[in-house]
């Protein structure tokens, strides 16, 4: 007879609704860890119900408290609030694995005392040497032989010095689950054995604590990565003796969201890959609204012909049944494009007030700006924000702006042309003319038109703007891309521009 799922498995719908993020505080946060976070945030912020964020550190060899405070720093940054939690509290505190050991104890106790779990003495070497005495594959590992010790075989045991580990004894019958993007799924009986909860001498591991704070804090969805799916068994197996033993009236519903691929081939996107790295990320210059809409893609999509949305149109639209199993490739171009979307849906003045740390942080600008540095922020952010898809971008392209002096790029003069001295001189002459008050957007971009690109016989040179105006592009940033250049020329002033023109018409002799 085949099987079905439990018939306790939750209902939850609405404000009912209750999700997790229970990350481990190791390492760098990383784009995978935010899309979970993301989705979990954008499927409770739909149903109207919480997101509880609690901190896996059980691994006091691993978890740090410097990683702690980068993931605060991270979720903070990408504007995703939690309702229970580390940080704000709530009615099913501590939110920190390592401080509920009393708990993950009397939740032992009640499973021993259903007799859903059986303390078991084999060690490591003593299960090879079984399996191999019986013929079993090594790698089936526990053979589940301490199931029904007797009372006088514990004693031997316990006589001996050994401290017992405490197994769950897994149910001999197939164990299914509908899962909430890929359907439903069976785990056969004896897939699996039974495994450990709690070490010997009373520790608890990650298969039991996840599960058991879950349950204890009323999780209705596990939303959560592919590369999880195969635990997705142990924890049913686990909650349903749960379930017997009082600890929860229902078991949650699971969902698997898809492998996020590296760019090339079909290997697992590495935490060690740079475009992991979130904070190298927002370094580079991503908005968090940008990076959540392009990290959002990775599995779901908003509409067939769409890409570029809000959060708001995020959270309206998002249900994690939508989500694609197939696994999705991370495209750092793309990622790169709709942030620039993003950038330029912007308000200037937010804009504006985004670029500062930038500046700042190449030492463009000081830290906080001078009232003439926020002036001239203000207007030349306009200039760029059109062409920017990263705010890291910005000192590059708007640091001529604010320098006394130009520094050329070896790949700038080497795109000047031959008569690049000639073009300099004449707009030099021809910016002379335009009186102080009337140096205005028009008023040179008529000068310089009529000075280099007008034929000669109105008095011009004839070139083509490209050619007429890319030496001045160099002469004033040092680089061959820049803002628009009437306007930039405007924002340096006249006396300003004149000297920078000068000066490379003298350097080239």
């Amino acid at each position: 007879m085949p099987s079905s799922p439990d018939p306790r498995t939750t209902t939850a719908t609405g404000a009912d609704v209750r999700v997790r993020f229970c990350p481990s505080p190791t390492g760098l946060p990383h784009v995978g860890l935010i899309r979970t976070v993301l989705f979990n945030w954008a499927y409770a912020r739909h149903h109207g119900g919480k997101l509880v964020f609690r901190i896996e550190d059980t691994d006091a060899a691993r978890d740090s408290e410097e990683s702690y405070l980068q993931l605060l720093d991270a979720l903070r940054w990408l504007e995703i609030d939690w309702d229970e939690g580390v940080e704000v509290g709530g009615p099913h505190a501590p939110y920190r694995q390592s401080e509920r050991h009393g708990i993950y104890r009397e939740v032992l106790d009640k499973l021993i005392a259903i007799g859903a779990v059986y303390e078991s003495y084999s060690t490591a070497e003593e299960i090879d040497a079984r399996n191999e005495a019986s013929g079993r594959a090594k790698q089936l590992g526990y053979d589940n032989y301490d199931r029904d010790l007797t009372d006088e075989q514990k004693a031997a045991f316990r006589a001996q010095g050994r401290e017992p580990a405490w197994r769950l004894r897994v149910p001999d019958e197939d164990l299914t689950y509908v899962d909430l993007i890929r359907g439903e799924v069976t785990f056969p009986a004896g897939s699996f054995p039974d495994f450990v909860l709690v070490r010997a001498g009373g520790v608890p591991l990650y298969p039991f604590v996840n599960p058991v704070d879950d349950a204890l804090m009323g999780i209705t969805h596990v939303i959560r990565g592919e590369d999880l799916m195969p635990s997705t068994a142990r924890q049913l197996a686990l909650y349903r003796a749960l379930a017997d033993a009082g600890v929860t009236t229902f078991i949650p519903r699971f969902a698997h969201m898809p492998l996020v691929l590296g760019e090339e081939g079909n290997k697992k996107l590495s935490k060690r890959d740079p475009k992991a790295d979130l904070f190298l990320q927002r370094e580079k210059g991503f908005i968090h609204e940008g990076l959540l809409n392009y990290l959002a893609l990775l599995g779901w999509s908003i509409a067939p012909d769409r890409d570029v949305f809000s959060l708001d149109e995020l959270v309206a639209a998002f249900d994690i049944a939508d989500v694609n199993p197939n696994p999705a490739r991370f495209d750092q171009k793309k990622a790169e494009s709709i942030n620039g979307d993003h950038i330029r849906m912007l308000d200037p003045e937010d804009f504006a007030a985004r670029l500062v740390p930038y500046l700042a942080g190449a030492g463009v600008i000081s830290d906080p700006p001078t009232p003439s540095e926020r002036s001239m922020l203000a207007a030349a952010a306009p200039l760029v924000q059109e062409r920017m898809q990263l705010l890291g971008d910005a000192p590059a392209l708007l640091g001529f702006l604010f320098a006394d002096a130009v520094s050329y790029q070896e790949d700038a003069l080497a795109s000047l042309p031959a008569n690049a001295g000639e073009v300099l001189v004449a707009s030099v002459a021809a910016l002379e003319l335009v009186p102080e008050p009337e140096f205005t957007t028009a008023a040179v971009q008529e000068a310089l038109a009529a000075a280099l690109v007008a034929p000669a016989e109105e008095g011009g040179l004839g070139l083509k703007p490209r050619v007429a105006y890319g030496p001045l592009r160099v002469a004033l940033s040092g680089r061959r891309v820049s803002p628009p250049l009437f306007e930039s020329m405007v924002l340096l002033g006249k006396s300003v521009t004149i000297n920078r023109l000068a000066a490379l018409a003298g350097a080239r002799g």
